[in-house]
């Protein structure tokens, strides 16, 4: 039996979550019933809480989650917010600068009170209009967004948590390029289930990142042991702060490779079934 506490955190889309972005019975059931009897498990996400907190509604989720790639730390119990990584307000003004000189609408976070707010730069693509009618009645998120689509930005931007935004692919690699310059920024640039003709861009405060996060929830927890699931790119940092690093057989090549062990695809309750059976290693 291995000696000390483990700390398990599992990526939610394509790792923890069937492919129809949802939490399986038998995963629920799993997970709730080593959490009773002690385990540590949390998720790390892109996700906002505004659409984590409806698919772990039924999963007892006993520490902060990791949220917003890193951001913060979430809990789930009273929606409170810790450990939070605001941008620099110099590198924000940069950043907004540079998305209207190359006419790249984008969502602007911030975040106060425990509620985050959405402002807007540029005119709303209809692929952006249909983002904010998804989530316009959600508790966890208001939207600051005119019908024009360009919001008067706050004028303290000192509570900025995030940019995000969805263009054209070209459109978002050339922004892609001139965002990553600027400094006390993490950008990043992918693909999502918008496919690949649209390019997802985010900036960040350089702290954010999972495996920052998890770097302070471990610390919280005294923990001595990490255990990770992730099956794409953005989970890689993540892994490389793991004593164990476990890669979904569903996930993304450069995943698997950075990975100790590759272990069953997402529709087979895989993460669930390997922490159900890690724990039982552990010493009571």
């Amino acid at each position: 039996m291995r000696k000390g506490k483990t700390l398990y955190v599992s990526d939610l889309d394509g790792t923890l979550l069937q492919p129809d972005a949802r939490l399986s019975e038998t995963t629920i059931g799993i997970l709730n019933e080593v959490i009773s009897r002690g385990a540590l498990f949390t998720i790390a996400t892109a996700r906002t809480p505004a659409t984590v907190a409806p698919i772990i509604k039924d999963l007892d989720l006993r520490i902060p989650a990791v949220v917003m790639t890193g951001t913060a730390l979430w809990d789930k119990r009273d929606n409170r917010y810790s450990d939070i990584n605001y941008m620099d307000s110099r590198a924000v003004e940069k950043l907004v600068g540079i998305y209207r000189a190359m006419d790249f609408p984008t969502f602007l976070y911030t975040l106060k009170d425990e509620m985050i707010d959405i402002y807007h730069i540029g005119p709303l693509s209809k692929i952006e209009r249909d983002f904010i009618e998804e989530r316009r009645d959600n508790p966890y998120k208001r939207f600051f967004i005119p019908p024009s689509g360009d919001s008067d930005l706050p004028t303290d931007l000192d509570r900025t948590i995030l940019f995000y935004g969805m263009q054209p692919d070209s459109h978002a690699e050339a922004t892609f390029r001139k965002t990553s310059e600027v400094e006390g920024v993490r950008a990043q640039k992918y693909h999502d289930f918008y496919g690949p003709e649209i390019g997802i861009l985010e900036a960040f405060s350089p702290r954010s990142t999972k495996a920052n996060a998890i770097r302070q929830l471990a610390s919280r927890l005294g923990v001595e042991r990490i255990v990770t699931f992730g099956d794409n790119l953005n989970d890689i940092p993540m892994f490389g702060i793991s004593d164990l690093a476990v890669a979904m057989e569903n996930g993304v090549d450069q995943a698997r490779e950075a990975a100790d062990i590759v272990i069953g695809p997402n529709t087979t309750d895989s993460v669930a079934r390997f922490i159900a059976d890690d724990f039982q290693k552990e010493k009571p």
